[in-house]
């Protein structure tokens, strides 16, 4: 008996293999992804992340709760 055979059974065996390896292969095609991009987002491109992301996304949820209290108090 195999560890897979353990885990899945004799039975399941083909299934379990046949879905490792798409895992396996999403797994790679997303890694190849991630290589041909790499460099091609640039700092200089993007000054609004100077603070970091966690910061603009934060004022960007203010903005927006601004807007909204802006809208009501024009229909009042």
């Amino acid at each position: 008996m195999t560890a897979i055979d353990a885990v899945v059974g004799s039975r399941g065996r083909s299934r379990f293999l046949v879905e490792a390896a798409q895992r396996e292969l999403r797994r790679l095609a997303q890694s190849k992804a991630l290589d041909r991009a790499a460099g091609a987002w640039k700092r200089e491109d993007h000054p609004e992340l100077g603070k970091g992301a966690a910061t603009w996304v934060r004022n960007l949820r203010s903005e927006g709760e601004w807007r909204v209290g802006e809208v009501a108090r024009k229909r009042r």
